[in-house]
C-alpha cells in the first residue's frame, strides 16, 4: 500500500473525532494511568513475595506471574496508551510517528508472549492450588520451590516459542506527511497468507489462549470451592492456622475470578474477529476496551493480595508502614519467621523463632538439683481434620491485522 504526500499512515485516514477521544480516553488516560498503577504495584508484590518468611512454591510463581504482568503493562503503555495522545492533542508527534514504528515489530510480540505467559502461569497457580487442597498427600513432593521455578522458565519458553512467527508478521515503512517522512507499521503481506490468517492467527489462537485454559480453569476451581465449602461447613472447628489457610485459598479464587472477568470481552472481540471478519471496524470501541481490560488485568493482582493475602498484608505493612524500613524490632520480618502454618501437606512443628530462639511444643527441661519425677503416660489429641490442608503463603492479544501503528486491529 502506497501513502501520498499529506496522507500518512494507514491507521489515520477515516477516524472521525468522536474516535479519537474515545481513543485517547480509554487508551491516553485510563490505560496509562491504570498501568502505571499496576507497574508499581507489580514491583511492591516482588519485593514483599521475595523475602524469606515469604518463600514457598507458590510464592516463587507469583513472583513470575508479576514479572510477566509488568513486561505486558509495559508494552501496552508503549503501543496503545502512548500512541493514543498524538491523534486527539497533537502531542507526542515524534514518538507516534517515529519512535513507536520502530518498537511495535518486537513489542508487540514481547507484549503476545507476556500475555500467554501470564495466562498460563495463572493456570499452574491453579493447578499447584487444586493439588495442595484435593490431594495434600502429593502436594509436598510436586509443590516445591525448585520445581516452582522450573515451571516458570518452561511456561517463558513456550510463550516465546508460541509467539515467535509474529516477529514476522510487521514491517516499517516509510511514508510522507506534508513533505516530512514518517514511518509506519503495516503488515508483512508475503508472511500474513491466508492459510496463516486462518490456523495461526485465528484457530490456533483461540485454542492455545481461551479454549484450553479457560475449560482447564473452571474445571480445576470448582474442584477447589468444593473443597473450600466443605472446610466451611466446619469452620467454627478450625484453627486459626487453618482459618487462615481458608482466606487464602480464597484468595487465589478471587484471582481466576477477575482473570476471567477481564478476559471475557476480550474473548467475545476476538471470537467476532474469526467469524466476522471484514465487519470488523464496527468494533473498535470493544477492542479498544478489551485492551483495557487486559491492562486492569495485569495491575490488580496487588491489590487483591493486600485484602485477601494476611500473610502478605502482614509482611507488607511491616515493610512499608510505620517506619518498618528504620526500626530493626524483634517482630521485623528479619528476624521472626512465622512458621506456623502448612506449606503442601507438611506440617511445620515449630510455632515461633525469634531472634535465634526457638520455642517448641515440648515440655522443658526440669530444673537442676530437683528430683525428677516417674514418667506418665501422654495421650496425643490430634487436631480436627480438615479438607483444606495445605496453606497458601499468598497469594490476549488477538494478532494484528492489517493496520498497526497502534490504532485499531493491535490489541490483546
Amino acid at each position: 500500500m502506497n501513502g501520498t504526500e499529506g496522507e500518512g499512515c494507514d491507521s489515520d485516514v477515516g477516524v472521525q473525532p468522536a474516535d479519537k477521544l474515545f481513543r485517547f480516553v480509554v487508551h491516553g488516560v485510563l490505560l496509562n494511568a491504570i498501568g502505571a498503577a499496576g507497574l508499581l504495584g507489580n514491583a511492591l508484590s516482588v519485593v514483599v513475595l521475595s523475602r524469606p518468611q515469604m518463600r514457598s512454591s507458590i510464592n516463587c510463581l507469583l513472583v513470575g506471574l508479576a514479572a510477566c504482568d509488568t513486561v505486558l503493562i509495559l508494552t501496552s503503555v508503549l503501543l496503545f496508551g502512548l500512541t493514543a495522545v498524538y491523534p486527539y492533542t497533537g502531542r507526542l508527534r515524534y514518538y507516534y510517528y517515529h519512535v513507536c514504528p520502530h518498537i511495535t515489530p518486537y513489542a508487540y510480540p514481547i507484549a503476545n508472549a507476556a500475555q500467554t505467559m501470564s495466562v498460563y502461569l495463572t493456570l499452574i497457580v491453579t493447578v499447584e492450588r487444586w493439588v495442595a487442597v484435593c490431594h495434600p498427600f502429593r502436594a509436598k513432593s510436586l509443590c516445591t520451590s525448585s520445581r516452582a521455578r522450573w515451571y516458570v522458565l518452561g511456561t517463558a519458553a513456550f510463550a516465546l516459542a508460541y509467539n515467535a512467527p509474529k516477529f514476522l508478521e510487521a514491517e516499517v515503512v516509510t511514508r510522507s506527511v506534508d513533505g516530512e517522512p514518517v514511518y509506519c507499521v503495516t503488515a508483512d503481506l508475503h508472511f500474513r497468507t491466508e492459510t496463516y490468517i486462518v490456523v495461526y492467527i485465528h484457530s490456533l489462537y483461540m485454542i492455545v489462549m481461551y479454549i484450553v485454559p479457560f475449560s482447564a480453569l473452571a474445571a480445576l476451581n470448582a474442584c477447589i470451592v468444593r473443597q473450600v465449602r466443605r472446610a466451611q461447613a466446619e469452620r467454627a472447628r478450625l484453627s486459626r492456622v487453618q482459618r487462615r489457610e481458608l482466606g487464602l485459598a480464597t484468595m487465589l479464587l478471587v484471582v481466576v475470578l477477575v482473570f476471567f472477568l477481564c478476559n471475557l470481552l476480550p474473548l467475545v472481540t476476538n471470537s467476532f474477529e474469526v467469524f466476522l471478519g471484514d465487519q470488523l471496524e464496527n468494533l473498535d470501541p470493544l477492542v479498544k476496551t478489551s485492551n483495557l481490560l487486559v491492562t486492569i488485568n495485569s495491575s490488580v493482582n496487588f491489590v487483591i493480595y493486600v485484602i485477601f493475602g494476611e500473610k502478605f498484608k502482614r509482611v507488607f505493612l511491616k515493610m512499608f508502614c510505620a517506619g518498618g524500613w528504620r526500626r530493626r524490632t524483634r517482630d521485623s520480618p528479619e528476624q521472626t519467621r512465622d512458621d506456623s502454618f502448612a506449606s503442601c501437606g507438611e506440617r511445620v512443628s515449630l510455632r515461633l523463632v525469634r531472634n535465634g530462639t526457638l520455642r517448641r511444643s515440648e515440655p522443658r527441661a526440669p530444673p537442676r538439683g530437683r528430683s525428677r519425677r516417674a514418667p506418665s503416660p501422654s495421650v496425643y489429641y490430634p487436631a480436627p481434620l480438615t479438607d483444606v490442608t495445605s496453606a497458601l503463603s499468598v497469594s490476549e492479544p488477538p494478532p494484528a491485522a492489517m493496520r498497526w501503528n497502534g490504532h485499531t486491529r493491535s490489541h490483546f
